[in-house]
């Protein structure tokens, strides 16, 4: 039988396909996740299905199906080696009772077919669970180890199925895992004593600031990112009134491993202490203004002056 079409081919090939989904998906590429997810799940369904007898793989049409058969009994070379597809091997192993029907992963399967697409970015990175629950379930039917598959991935595909958790602490821990990832990726292989320069160096430019955008005014200071422990620089926003300010932090971006984290919620699910980081930037801010904590009208100054001297320099 062709190499190509062994178990471990398919399985190996499921594999990094998976790894690169996992990949896809750490860097917000949800088209690219539901690619390489959808082929990761064709990949190891065949694999299944080979595991159990390989003449389950062929498709059945005319006189393909019988070149293909005596291709995969060894007996003749196939003029075209012609397998079923995604949605045929997941049918086939819900046939054999090994997969569930699942309307989350018929769609996942649609959308990497281009059959269909998905309404919104966060629609595609919802699938993580899917692919994470239909690769476990597969793997307990061939016998292999989660750790031996998903390697580095391990701990993020199991959260992601983790159902003790909220969903919202799910996708935090995942995308911390995945920033880890991107992190080594990028400085592992700098000395530790590099490393920590460059720490050093972020957490200097994440000082206190104020800053203007299209939702209001804002002020950021500096927290441990969860992930890769540099500084991350948290925004702060006024929830009381102009005149009596009260910022809270509500997200945290890094700039080393390029963690996002967009609502307090968030915050909290990554195990930061929001209120002592309220603390935090309301201290920093009182001891900016000598003492008081600013108005929105006292912000809007300082912005305001900031322009107007970064215009001077640039005269």
């Amino acid at each position: 039988m062709d190499d190509s079409l062994s178990l471990e081919s398919f399985y190996e090939g499921a594999k990094k396909a998976a790894h690169r989904a996992m990949d896809d998906h750490g860097r917000g590429e949800y088209d690219e996740f539901a690619l390489h997810a959808g082929i990761a799940i064709e990949r190891l369904a065949k694999a299944v299905l080979v595991s159990k007898n390989p003449i389950y793989i062929i498709e059945v049409r005319g006189n393909v199906s019988t070149d293909m058969l005596f291709h995969m009994g060894g007996h003749r070379e196939a003029k075209k080696i012609r397998t079923i597809g995604a949605s045929e091997a997941i049918a086939r192993l819900r046939t054999l009772e090994v997969l569930a029907p699942d309307k989350d992963l018929d769609t996942l399967i649609d959308v990497r077919n281009g059959v269909a697409h998905t309404g919104s970015r966060d629609e595609a990175k919802a699938f993580l669970p899917t692919l994470a629950q239909t690769v476990e379930t597969m793997l307990k039917d061939l016998g292999g180890p989660l750790n031996a598959f998903w390697g580095r991935w391990t701990a993020a595909a199991r959260m992601a199925v983790d159902n003790r958790r909220s969903e919202v602490s799910r996708d935090v821990h995942v995308r911390i895992g995945q920033a880890k990832h991107r992190y080594d990726d990028q400085f592992s292989g700098l000395p530790d004593h590099l490393q920590e320069r460059l720490k050093i160096e972020q957490l200097r430019l994440q000082s206190f600031s104020v800053g203007q955008t299209k939702d209001g005014l804002q002020i950021s200071s500096h927290e441990r990112c969860p992930a890769c422990e540099s500084a991350g620089r948290v925004i702060a926003v006024n929830q009381g009134t102009p005149e009596n300010p009260d910022f809270v932090a509500v997200a945290l971006h890094c700039s080393m491993c390029h963690l996002q984290l967009a609502t307090r919620d968030e915050l909290v699910a990554a195990g930061i202490d929001v209120k002592s980081t309220d603390e935090q930037v309301a201290r920093k801010a009182t001891e900016l203004f000598g003492g008081v904590l600013p108005s929105e009208a006292m912000l809007q100054a300082a912005v305001e002056q900031y322009l107007d001297d970064d215009i001077d320099d640039s005269d």
